[in-house]
């Protein structure tokens, strides 16, 4: 059976960034495998910081839209045909000042919509992609998961769960700017954390 996955990238270092890496080993991995990825580059397809016009047009209706309402929804609405179509999404994420890229937080802005991904109801958000799995590929110069400066990992779990997918796997490659030996150490542990992984895809 046919597993496809969402592959979002978003470091600003193009092939030099190691959350690449990550990605490029994961797209290498499931060659072997039953596997079909569409990768999603948000920097290099980068979408504008979310604006009232763009909001205005998800909240009228389709029939009623103008053409530049058309215009401006259907960046969103294309991000959520592929996020629905998959049964796995993968992020590949750097740390950028302990937060994630805000080309990131531009694609999450587009795909966390009220009545599309998720809904309000009188106990709280439900989420509406569960059955879904994902899993993060996180980068870092430094040595942050586990402790209290490791934000980016609460907010991107918490960002999933609120769409309802709350089975999420986290592989850290940590310590890359702290000398060649720790940053080879890391990418070769995450490497065979990916590896593990596409085996249960």
């Amino acid at each position: 059976m046919t597993t496809r996955a969402l592959l979002v990238t978003s470091s600003i270092l193009s092939e030099n960034g190691q959350s690449n890496a990550l990605a490029n080993h994961f797209k290498t991995k499931t060659e072997a495998h039953d596997v079909v990825v569409t990768h999603r580059d948000v920097v290099a397809n980068a979408l504008p910081h979310l604006a009232i016009e763009e909001l205005g047009a998800w909240q009228t209706p389709a029939n009623e839209r103008n053409a530049d309402q058309q215009a401006l929804a259907a960046h969103s609405d294309e991000l959520l045909a592929e996020l629905r179509a998959s049964d796995v999404l993968v992020l590949a994420v750097p740390l950028y000042n302990l937060g994630i890229p805000s080309q990131l937080k531009a694609w999450f802005d587009r795909v966390l919509r009220a009545g599309e991904t998720f809904r309000y109801t009188e106990n709280g958000p439900q989420g509406l992609l569960e059955g879904k799995r994902a899993i993060i590929l996180a980068a870092r110069g430094g040595q942050y998961a586990g402790t209290e400066l490791d934000s980016q990992t609460p907010h991107l779990k918490a960002m999933l769960g609120l769409m309802g997918i709350s089975d999420v796997d986290v592989v850290f490659a940590e310590g890359l700017n702290m000398g060649d030996a720790q940053r080879d150490a890391a990418l070769k542990e995450a490497f065979q954390a990916i590896d593990q992984l596409v085996e249960t895809l």
